[in-house]
């Protein structure tokens, strides 16, 4: 039974913030994280904008840590190694209702702090990018596009580097309080005789083993209601909302170097978008219709007939044989039971409850505010810990960089020759579409946080992302992966718990 500081529940985008930002101060903190990986839910299933934060309502949690987190996200990325451009964003019209709900948004804005928005005809939208569908727009030069899996990543490898503790596979079950000077705490005592019983614990039981802790910390995304009453925290009233997206071949790349996004609706929200990603793809959507499953990652063929349709007025040279891939990303957002307006992000205490926070509702923009909603779960612990009398103080030796991965595909080819001198596994392509080497997998495979998944290895090098999704990679990165720790291939999963690659054998050894 491990004991700890802190307890985050959830390796999301947020998760793993909050875990970074912890890991600044003299705190023994845990992760627990139900999947394989981190980022395995929608931190990694979305459009990886960074958002400019003109759209949220004046004074909201959601503005201000949209704003906050992008205009901190350069230093950010530079210290974590995240793929990052600040491309700016077109925000397109048709019609003068268009250029009135831009104008809507342009004010909102403003008003929030966001520098440099203005409209453009459509010579100037067309020489900001040539390929933008739309008669007119309103450019957004702080807007960006950078890499979820990466981003995630890294915050969750600093973290670790910095002392934090990470535990996958780790589905927690149940949290209950346990007070000192009670029968309960006497029990504890008893089975654990190192533990002092001079303060209320919690004790955090998963499908792999009890933890104890002092603060927990409720970051589990979709399912951060469900953790939040385990707590003891009122149920937030929520509605799920579903959105699909196509990914184009990096040869649609060439033709979209900004993301363009459709003028608002009157109830403020967009729909389908192209965005170019950092790795030159284009990610074309989501559309937008209820859910009730917070894994409801299907997609549906009307959706994605009418996702082409819309992405085609964003992206007038969208063409069916650029699609590679398609997928679903889910956003469980706060609302108002009777009307379902959506309601801002919530960071919950309770005086009755003490020594827990609970964040509901972070949906979009997530990424963009994971690090300053961080800061606030992180100054409301530690002012708490002083009101308490304990003040906790800061590392010393906090280390905010984060090397990733050196990518082959990206050297020169002076560089290349230095690498494979040094380490002739980068003579080895791996994944011939992303030009993924031996070298770059196997320090994959080697992380920092020990996942061991296919997509772990996929997430981290982008092989398995090409044309071919695999066709002719997967194979051999299997393979690497039952050599180099030892595994049988049914032991091999792709991404989550029971998700097995192989199940046995087709014939015997003998070929009978």
């Amino acid at each position: 039974m491990e004991q700890y500081d802190v307890i985050v529940i959830g390796a999301g985008v947020v998760g793993s913030a909050i875990a970074r930002e912890l890991s600044r101060y003299e705190l023994k903190t845990a992760v627990l994280e139900k999947e394989l990986d981190v980022a395995t839910g929608n931190s990694s299933r979305n459009t990886g904008m960074l958002h400019g934060g003109f759209t949220y309502k004046l004074g909201t949690l959601r503005a201000q840590c949209s704003v906050e987190g992008n205009q901190e996200f350069d230093k950010v990325a530079s210290e974590l190694g995240v793929p990052f451009k600040r491309t700016g964003k077109l925000v397109v019209g048709f019609t003068e209702h268009d250029r009135q709900n831009i104008l809507r948004f342009k004010a909102n804005g403003e008003a929030n702090g966001v520098k440099g928005m203005r409209m453009v005809d459509a010579d100037e939208m067309h020489r900001i990018e040539p390929n933008a569908g739309g008669n007119f727009a309103m450019y957004v030069p702080s807007s960006g596009i950078l890499d979820p899996f990466q981003y995630t990543i890294g915050l969750a490898e600093n973290a670790c580097h910095n002392g934090v503790h990470f535990y996958f596979g780790s589905r927690v079950t149940g949290i209950k309080q346990i007070a000192k000077d009670t029968p309960d705490m006497a029990l504890l005592i008893k089975r654990n005789p190192s533990i002092s019983g001079k303060e209320d614990l919690y004790e955090v039981t998963t499908e792999r083993a009890i933890f104890l802790a002092r603060w927990v910390i409720n970051s589990a995304g979709a399912y951060a209601n469900k953790i939040g009453q385990m707590m003891g925290y009122p149920h937030v009233p929520q509605y799920g909302c579903k959105g699909e997206y196509y990914v184009l071949d990096k040869k649609a790349g060439q033709f979209l170097k900004i993301p363009v996004y459709p003028a608002p609706n009157d109830q403020g929200g967009f729909v389908t978008h192209a965005t170019p990603t950092v790795d030159g793809n284009i990610l074309v959507g989501p559309d937008w219709y209820d859910t009730e499953g917070p894994e409801d990652y299907a997609n549906q063929k009307q959706s994605l007939d009418k996702l082409f349709t819309d992405g085609k007025k964003m992206f007038p040279k969208m063409a069916r044989p650029y699609f590679i891939r398609n997928f679903v990303g889910i956003r469980w957002r706060n609302c108002n039971p009777t009307t379902k307006e959506a309601l801002d992000f919530r960071i919950d205490t309770n005086a009755g409850i003490p020594h827990t926070i609970s964040l509901v509702g972070i949906e979009s923009p997530g990424v963009t505010a994971a690090t300053p909603l961080a800061r606030r779960v992180a100054a409301i612990l530690l002012g708490t810990e002083e009101n308490e009398g304990t003040r906790i103080k800061k590392k010393a030796a906090f280390d905010p960089i984060r090397k990733p991965i050196p990518r082959f595909a990206e050297m020169t080819l002076e560089e290349r020759v230095e690498a494979i001198r040094e380490d002739p596994n980068y003579g080895q392509i791996f994944c011939r579409c992303e030009n993924v080497t031996k070298a770059e997998v196997l320090a994959a495979l080697h992380n920092p946080l020990g996942v061991h998944t296919v997509t772990g290895i996929k997430n981290r090098t982008r092989s398995m992302m090409g044309r071919c999704q695999g066709g002719y990679c997967q194979t051999r990165i299997t393979e690497l992966i039952e050599k180099e720790l030892g595994l049988s291939p049914e032991d091999l999963r792709y991404q989550r718990e029971g998700g097995w690659i192989f199940t046995g054998t087709v014939r015997n050894e003998a070929g009978k």
